[in-house]
């Protein structure tokens, strides 16, 4: 029974059904709009401020797209757009999100990320990841005194995972 259930989450499921492909508009107006969403829409709905959409959408396209390379070139190419519309200086969010992109290309490479729980336990982990690390190159690089509050963070990091859950479901219909 464990050789069954390791069959469909590791490695060999994961090659059978190669790289996701999806419409060049998806590539292009997904990410764009989630960063408009993470630069506009709190100002107007202060509680909408926690949700995380351009770091979501980086897992879902690195995950999908199973390739290291194209993780960190998604990472980076959201990260430096978001970084241009924030008030941060340019390539905080490009290094983090650079990052995120290439270990979520690295874990999409290795299992079945087609599973729900899955999604939702690499959208929580790398929630945690890219807060944990945004706040090391706030204090370390910037010398700025952000507060890391793990429960905080953790909470946060639930809500994410439970939004990107519906997301990559939306998302799923894109792909060619």
């Amino acid at each position: 029974m464990s050789r069954d259930l390791s069959d469909q989450i590791l490695i060999g499921n994961a090659r059978e059904r190669g790289v996701a492909r999806f419409r060049r508009w998806g590539l292009i107006a997904v990410p764009l709009l989630a960063i408009l969403f993470q630069v506009y829409v709190p100002r107007y709905y202060e509680s909408l401020r926690y949700l995380e959409l351009p770091l979501l959408v980086t897992v879902y396209f690195a995950l999908m797209r199973r390739s290291q390379i194209a993780g960190i070139f998604i990472g980076a190419a959201i990260g430096l757009v978001q970084d241009s519309l924030s008030p941060q200086p340019i390539g905080v969010f490009g290094l983090d999100k650079t990052l995120v992109g290439y270990f979520a290309a690295s874990v999409g490479m290795r299992i079945d990320v087609e599973h729900v729980l899955i999604r939702f336990v690499l959208a929580f982990s790398l929630f945690i990841f890219h807060q944990s690390f945004y706040w090391a190159l706030a204090r370390a690089f910037l010398g700025q005194r952000v507060l890391f509050d793990l429960q905080h963070v953790a909470i946060l990091g639930l809500l994410n995972a439970l939004v990107g859950i519906f997301l990559y479901q939306f998302l799923d219909k894109l792909k060619e």
